[in-house]
Order: structure tokens, then sequence, then C-alpha cells
């Protein structure tokens, strides 16, 4: 079958792999479209995934084509979003329902092979079924969806808050979108790309500028969330929570990117800082939040490409253009 390879750091193409084969509790997978991610430029730097060469793609929905012996809860023709997910469900974090700190953590698409390909293999419990109106090209984005839910999760915000994000990329749109949907009184929005500002503009932000300096809070956010990973950003965001606010890391950064933290400032003013990974118990209420129209995929999808152009998919979004990119194999 056709895949992209990331071959070793910096280098990805096309090629052709062995079609997969489903163990016992699997399925293979058709893939109708897979999602381009800040996860997949830094694999291709040479972080997270332990070993290359590696398929990637962890965003991604399609057909299921072929079933393991002991799968009984899909047939072929079924049509399902993978969570990507692989826990060891043995270890101490694990056991206490902190899987995503799982101590094999793994991941279909940053570990094994996952959905830039024309098929994949997954297990049989990271398939959730789609509702008929739900087109399948569309469900990629269902996985970036439960890592923002598990963002929320985190949060725990209260009705009423102010809400501050730094990026109007896939991941801070939908942020903007779950914001409106918990009860924010406001929700404003910092970004350089004017034209990402846009989208946020369009998606009904309260407000949407390129510098907090713009926007009318002296007092600061109770809740400020980067979706940037950009050290500048944080930073900056660290500086604009209120009395008693959060600050969410969001945004994935570079293993090398540090900020400066007041340590007094947070004793004294009670702030909370903290982080949000991955997917979290979450998968299966961003299906259900997908399939109620909590996001508009004609909004949210800017290009849709073939997987023949993987590496100038990768390109383009590494270079900020476009919203969520994915590609069609």
């Amino acid at each position: 079958m056709k895949a992209a390879l990331v071959e070793s750091v910096g280098k990805v193409s096309l090629t052709t792999v062995p079609d997969p084969t489903p163990g016992p509790r699997d399925v293979v997978v058709r893939v109708a479209a897979c999602g381009l991610c800040g996860t997949d430029l830094h694999i291709l730097q040479g972080e997270f995934a332990p070993s290359l060469p590696l398929v990637p793609g962890h965003e991604f929905a399609g057909e299921v084509v072929a079933l393991g012996s002991q799968v009984t809860e899909l047939a072929e023709g079924d049509r399902v979003a993978v969570d990507p997910s692989l826990y060891c469900h043995e270890c101490r974090y694990c056991r206490q329902g902190h899987n995503n700190m799982c101590d094999r953590w793994a991941a279909i698409g940053v570990t094994t092979a996952g959905g830039a390909a024309e098929y994949a293999v997954a297990p049989v419990a990271n398939c959730v079924k789609l509702p008929e109106h739900v087109r399948t090209q569309d469900a990629a984005l269902i996985e970036p969806l439960s890592c923002a839910v598990r963002g929320y999760d985190v949060l725990k915000s209260q009705l009423g808050s102010h809400v501050l994000i730094y990026g109007s990329g896939t991941m801070g749109l939908m942020m903007l979108e779950l914001a409106k949907r918990t009860g924010a009184a406001s929700v404003e929005v910092l970004d350089l790309n004017p034209d990402r500002l846009e989208t946020a503009r369009l998606l009904g932000c309260s407000g949407a500028a390129a510098t907090a300096e713009e926007l009318d809070r002296p007092q600061g956010w109770d809740l400020v969330v980067d979706a940037t990973g950009n050290a500048a950003a944080i930073q900056d965001g660290l500086g604009r929570v209120a009395k008693a606010g959060t600050f969410l890391q969001f945004g994935v950064s570079d293993y090398a990117t540090t900020a400066t933290i007041e340590p007094y400032k947070i004793y004294n003013q009670e702030i909370t800082i903290t982080g949000s990974m991955a997917v979290l118990h979450s998968y299966e209420r961003a299906a259900e939040l997908f399939a109620g129209g909590v996001l508009d995929p004609d909004v949210f999808i800017s290009d849709r490409m073939s997987l023949d152009d993987y590496p100038a998919a990768l390109e383009r979004f590494s270079e900020g253009k476009g919203r969520k990119i994915v590609v069609v194999p």
C-alpha cells in the first residue's frame, strides 16, 4: 500500500509498505482522511517518536475493511474514527486513571504506523462508529477535538469566566468553541496571523488582536490558554492571568522551550499553572460533540490534499498556512 514515511530526522517521502494485517482484536481501516498536527512536525524533528522510520498520522477516520478473529463489535463497511491512544493498563498511572501518563505510553501514528496511508490497523476498542450524518472525511477532526475536551477537563472552568486564548490555529479555535459552550463571559483570541484571526471572528470570539495590549482587560483573564507552544506567547500569557486564575499550557512546545515564572506572584495571587497532554477519557465525548455539530468542518478544514502530496502538505502546515490540513488517500 501507499504511505507517507518519515525516514529520518527532517526527511519525509511517499513510499510503498506492506498491507497491514489485523491482530485478533484489531481492525484494518481504509483511511478516508488523515489530519496533520504539530505533533507530526515534532516527529519530523526527531522528537516524540521513539524510532524512525515511521508512518505518521494520528488523526484519522475511515471504513473498516478487515476484522481480527476475535472482533464482534464492528463489521466490514462500518465507518469509524480512531482514538490513537495506546495504554498498558497495568502501570501505576493507568491504574489510577491517568492513562495519558502511562509509563509505556504509545500512540498510533506516533510510536506505531499511523493513518497517513491507504490503510491502518487499530484496536477495535479504539474505534468509534460514526453516525450516518457525519462525513467520514470530516471525522479526522474528532481526535484534536478530544484533546481540547481533555483541556477543558483540566481547566474545570466556571460559568462567567473571562478567557484569553493564544493562537487561532485549529486547536485555538477548538478551545474557542468549547469556551463558548462552557459558559464563558468572554473569549478573546490573540494571533499574529490576520487570516486566522478573521476565522476566530467568524466563529464569534469576543475580541481578536495581535497583542494583549490591544484588548481592554488590565486586571487579566480568569483562564489563559496557550495553544501555540511558542515561548514568547507562553511568557506573555503567564503575565496575563488574573488573581485566582489559571494558565493552561495546551500547545506543544519544542523540548528546549523555557519560560520564567514568578513564585511569589503564584503564591500571593493563588495562580494555577497546569498542562493538558493528549487524550484522556475524552474521545467518545468528542465524537458525541462532533456529531452534535459543535464544529463546522467546512470552517475548520481549510485544505484537503492528496496523500501523494503529503510532503508538500506538511511543509504548508509548518509555514502556518491554512487551518486544519487533511490528506486524502
